[in-house]
């Protein structure tokens, strides 16, 4: 019979339509939830019907170290400045979040529809620090779908 472990959680490639493939090091995909609305006629019995509300997604945060300006490292921050700018038409695009196993094919894939940025922060400085410099982006989006 043949074994069927877990995918591990450090193998993912992440695509953003219109922009370059970029690597980054810490994905989170928001949440996925439903509304509940209770419900009930005064000549029904004492408990409440539950029914489906308005679903919620959470928002994407991506994580990266920042690189030389060379390379597509502006592309990330473009994009927010877009947002910016008021271009909303151009702004909201189709992320994939593909999970990959050990051996480097795709799994699992997420797809975060009409997503755009809402907050983009680097990291602090420290003149006595040791790490890398990273940049956090966070996506606000309509929906996220599990498509395989």
């Amino acid at each position: 019979m043949p074994r069927h472990d877990p995918l591990r959680n450090f193998r993912f490639r992440v695509e953003i339509g219109g922009l370059p493939d970029a690597a980054f090091s810490e994905v989170t995909i928001g949440a996925i939830s439903v509304d509940v609305i209770e419900y009930r006629n005064g000549n029904e019995p004492t408990q409440v019907r539950k029914l489906p509300g308005l679903a919620r997604f959470g928002d994407v945060i991506l994580k990266r170290g920042i690189i030389c300006s060379d390379g597509g490292a502006l592309d990330l921050y473009a994009w927010l400045s877009s947002v910016i700018a008021g271009d909303m038409t151009s702004a909201r695009r189709v992320v994939q979040i593909t999970v990959l196993d050990e051996t480097g094919r795709d799994c699992a894939r997420f797809k975060v529809l009409s997503a755009w940025p809402v907050k983009y922060v680097p990291s602090d400085l420290e003149g006595r620090g040791n790490e890398v410099l990273v940049e956090l982006l966070e996506l606000a989006n309509e929906g996220i779908e599990r498509v395989q």
